[in-house]
């Protein structure tokens, strides 16, 4: 495995992140570990056909709904305002 060294960290951060670990029951090194896996690292993993499918059920979904045209904006507008 790899070393990381950040360098310049802001103080308020490193000790958000030491409460975050508190609280969580983690080390710093396993909190920032985790972060930075949930932030990044599973961007590369998603089934581009898993993705796929999910939009077309969506899109099923949404099928019977109006679609979002010039009038139907000024109609919600209209409608969030009263």
């Amino acid at each position: 495995m790899a070393t990381l060294t950040l360098k310049n960290v802001p103080d308020a951060l490193v000790v958000r992140l030491k409460q975050e670990a508190c609280e969580n029951r983690r080390s710093l090194n396993q909190e920032t570990l985790l972060r930075l896996e949930k932030s990044v690292g599973d961007r590369h993993r998603r089934d581009p056909i898993a993705i796929r499918a999910a939009l077309q059920r969506l899109h099923q979904k949404m099928a019977h709904l109006p679609p979002i045209d010039e009038a139907f904006i000024h109609r919600a507008k209209k409608e969030g305002r009263s």
